[in-house]
């Protein structure tokens, strides 16, 4: 692309920030030599999105979301095949001469339904590929992968939440964050519920204003980034004005006994 590019890469370890700041440094040094500049040559960090790689069809739309890049982005004139984007490993695909050794091209073949790596086979997928790049109704379809921070099925989705609960930091996705934010005060209303052998009608039924909510909600705030909004719609307490007020007054209740000393005792 003009001002970007994009990989997409399977590692049997967890190196991908490694691999990518040696990928980004070694490129910008080089470039660098070559045009006689200094400086960085990218902008902020790279966004790297997780692929469910079960087979199910979310490679594949990565892949063609990449080589359709060309096309999405103007670049190639509308008589121009795909496989004429030289920048792109897209080309490689359709001539095996062209490849390098560590591209793998059977996964991607498997996922489109063609079993062989054979001049047929290449054949259909040119054919595939062209037919998507004139579809607009992909490029729609592309627009949720733009946006997203993983590609896969809910029950994908819901193992990286669980695997991420205590490595998510400022450094990742609003949208990562916010679910795993999400996972953590379901877990915390779930204790609480088992705690006071509530169940999940109890906090439809039990006054808003009770004592129980207003310590569900007061651990929330202190241990999650959840809103007033959407803890008093999760514990059925009305309106966030309310709950604000409830948790200002429980607080002055409350006295801060982490700030208070000890007296000196008085010396003879």
């Amino acid at each position: 692309m003009r001002n970007h590019f994009h990989l997409v890469i399977e590692t049997p370890n967890p190196t991908l920030v490694d691999g990518m700041k040696w990928l980004l440094g070694i490129y910008t040094k080089r470039f660098n030599i070559r045009h006689k500049l200094c400086g960085h040559l990218f902008a902020g960090r790279y966004k790297a999105l997780i692929v469910d790689g079960s087979g199910d069809g979310y490679l594949r739309t990565a892949c063609d979301y990449v080589h359709l890049n060309p096309s999405r982005a103007k670049i190639l004139r509308a008589e121009m095949f795909l496989e004429q984007f030289q920048w792109s490993s897209y080309p490689a695909y359709l001539h095996p001469s062209q490849r390098p050794s560590w591209m793998r091209v059977d996964r991607l073949l498997g996922e489109h339904g063609i079993p062989k790596d054979s001049p047929a086979g290449r054949r259909e997928l040119a054919r595939r590929m062209e037919k998507r790049r004139n579809e607009k109704q992909s490029f729609d379809q592309d627009r949720n992968l733009e946006r997203g921070w993983y590609l896969g099925s809910e029950e994908f989705r819901r193992e990286l939440i669980a695997a991420a609960q205590s490595r998510v930091g400022p450094n990742h996705y609003a949208s990562r964050r916010q679910e795993t934010q999400e996972q953590k005060a379901e877990g915390i209303v779930r204790d609480e519920l088992k705690r006071i052998g509530w169940k999940e009608d109890d906090l439809r039924t039990n006054p808003k204003g009770s004592k129980a909510k207003v310590a569900i909600a007061r651990r929330l705030r202190s241990e999650t980034t959840m809103t007033l909004k959407h803890i008093a719609l999760r514990l059925g307490m009305g309106s966030w004005t309310y709950v604000s007020n409830l948790l200002s007054a429980d607080k002055r209740r409350k006295p801060d006994l982490s700030q208070r000393r000890p007296k000196p005792k008085a010396s003879r």
